[in-house]
């Protein structure tokens, strides 16, 4: 199994091998892969003649015509054939013999998302053994989305020479908003950027709320400072603005919450903390690790434990267990209300 990051140092060095199988569930890496290849294997020339792109569906049911697509020699030294949504091809047997003799002259490269091939088929076990290359574009996690994003933008300003970083809080008010998805993470970022005044250094949360339409007050974390801090009005305000606003629903924004009290709690029992072990412990910035020695100070293991049970009840209620009539509302101001007295 390949990682992208070496799939992409071999592209840019020009080395193309005859087959790739990329997938899994982050289409973001399986793009960049196909684009890539799409469009820098072949000059503008033999593109015309040399590349094609298919897609799955079309050939759901017979993978045959693809591969005696594969088979062809090129017209000028190369050709790439592309199958998108290969997810929806359902008989792989045509290019299980094709592994036996892969053209060497072809690079063929299958894009499978939102997805896992069955790997206890016999072409699949096979495809690595026929100098192939398989890429797993595995989703990201939460808790792994603010280190992306903070790669990300020093990357793409090093590629693009922007001399730019982002805010650690404007990079939880993206993760706040926009979760795990990669594309629209990017996509919102390139907007930002693109709008940003000229000679813009940081991305900041002023930046993202102008441009991006995120409230920079009225977000998540913000609730967890207020909490971690035992402001009663400004937890209540933010609650009553998600509670109004279709872009907070409260069962999301329970998530972060459990999680930022779930941490508190592992906090609690942790032999060592010091500033390096509580980060590795979590998996957080270290950036973050004063509040959550802030939060200790507020909130006892008991009173953690609690709160926990509360959040876990607050969510069955919104769900519509053992609740008649409380609305979002009703449901945020009972639990601000146990969390801070």
């Amino acid at each position: 199994m390949a990682a992208y990051a070496d799939i992409m140092r071999d592209l840019k060095k020009g080395q193309f091998a005859p087959l790739y199988f990329l997938y899994g569930e982050e289409p973001y890496y399986i793009d960049k892969v196909s684009d890539y290849i799409e469009e820098h294997a072949l000059d503008d020339m033999a593109r015309e003649f040399d590349q094609t792109i298919v897609y799955g569906k079309d050939y759901e049911r017979d993978l045959g015509p693809v591969i005696a697509a594969a088979r062809r020699f090129p017209m000028m030294g190369r050709q790439v054939i592309i199958v998108k949504e290969a997810q929806n091809i359902r008989k792989w047997d045509p290019l299980e013999l094709y592994l036996k003799q892969p053209m060497p002259s072809t690079v063929l490269v299958f894009c499978y998302k939102y997805g896992k091939p069955d790997k206890r088929l016999k072409v699949f076990k096979d495809f690595e053994k026929a100098g192939g290359i398989m890429m797993e574009s595995a989703q990201l996690r939460d808790y792994q989305m603010q280190k992306w994003i903070i790669d990300y933008v020093a990357e793409w300003s090093k590629e693009k020479q922007l001399n730019l970083t982002i805010d650690l809080k404007a990079v939880m008010l993206l993760v706040d908003s926009l979760g795990t998805d990669l594309q629209k993470i990017t996509g919102e970022l390139e907007k930002l950027v693109l709008g940003a005044p000229e000679g813009t250094r940081v991305i900041t949360p002023e930046l993202v709320e102008r441009n991006i339409g995120i409230s920079k007050d009225f977000n998540v974390f913000e609730l967890q400072n207020a909490l971690r801090d035992g402001d009663v009005v400004k937890a209540n305000r933010i609650v009553r603005y998600f509670a109004q606003s279709k872009q907070h629903p409260i069962q999301k924004e329970l998530i972060s919450v459990f999680t930022w009290f779930q941490n508190l709690m592992l906090y609690h029992y942790l032999p060592d903390k010091s500033e390096p072990a509580v980060s590795a412990a979590l998996g957080i910035n270290r950036f973050f690790v004063k509040d959550y020695a802030a939060a200790a100070r507020r909130f006892n293991a008991m009173k953690t434990f609690r709160i926990i049970s509360w959040i876990r009840e607050t969510d069955a209620r919104s769900k519509g267990i053992d609740n008649p009539s409380a609305t979002e509302s009703d449901l945020w101001t009972e639990l601000i209300y146990k969390i801070l007295h």
